[in-house]
């Protein structure tokens, strides 16, 4: 399902604040076919910046319109929605396949293995659509592969922005992981039996 921005973003979630394009590890995110190696992680920029295209973009080999782009995030993240901003003359993406927590992920994995889900998309070239995830399924994400089979027609598939809407849940996991250090018994604090001549350990 998409979410058309034809409302007051300010009344709903669309803000910068919701964009997990900070949490993106930038530096690992690759992708399989594209024309210029590298050029996959120009598409990773702040909300308020995808509709700027005067910079490199994300395209795929002459004749071959099929990417597969994985992206790894700095903590667990929740999504909510994912944007893509494709090109114009057909090459925008037509279908966008989404993989959770799966690393080295080719085309042939790719093609025969079930997606968390699937989107049907629309040419999307000013940046007013985005794709609702199943909540439910995109929690604790830690990284996401992008599989687009094909174009609207064009040559090459072409893709200028793509964003993440959800949040963060490091602060979370950390609070997690304190309380269970903070409740785990440590050996060196506590007397043995023989020790006390007890029947029971006790902390001092």
């Amino acid at each position: 399902m998409a979410c058309t921005h034809d409302h007051s973003c300010e009344d709903h979630d669309c803000s910068s604040s919701w964009s997990l394009y900070k949490h993106i590890d930038l530096s690992k995110v690759t992708a399989l076919n594209e024309a210029n190696p590298g050029s996959v992680k120009s598409v990773f920029k702040a909300w308020e910046e995808r509709l700027n295209s005067s910079g490199e973009h994300l395209e795929s080999n002459e004749g071959d319109p099929e990417l597969l782009v994985y992206i790894p995030f700095t903590s667990d993240v929740k999504i909510k929605s994912i944007s893509v901003v494709g090109g114009a003359d057909g090459t925008s993406p037509s279908k966008m396949r989404a993989f959770i927590n799966r690393e080295g992920i080719d085309f042939s994995d790719a093609q025969s293995m079930q997606p968390v889900q699937e989107w049907d998309l629309v040419e999307n070239s000013q940046g007013m659509l985005e794709y609702q995830t199943r909540y439910s399924k995109f929690q604790s994400v830690a990284n996401i592969t992008l599989h687009f089979p094909d174009s609207f027609g064009g040559d090459t598939t072409q893709i200028h922005y793509i964003g993440f809407k959800g949040e963060s849940t490091q602060l979370k996991r950390d609070v997690v992981a304190t309380i269970v250090y903070e409740i785990t018994p440590n050996p060196s604090d506590h007397k043995t039996r023989a020790e006390t001549g007890g029947g029971f350990s006790h902390v001092e």
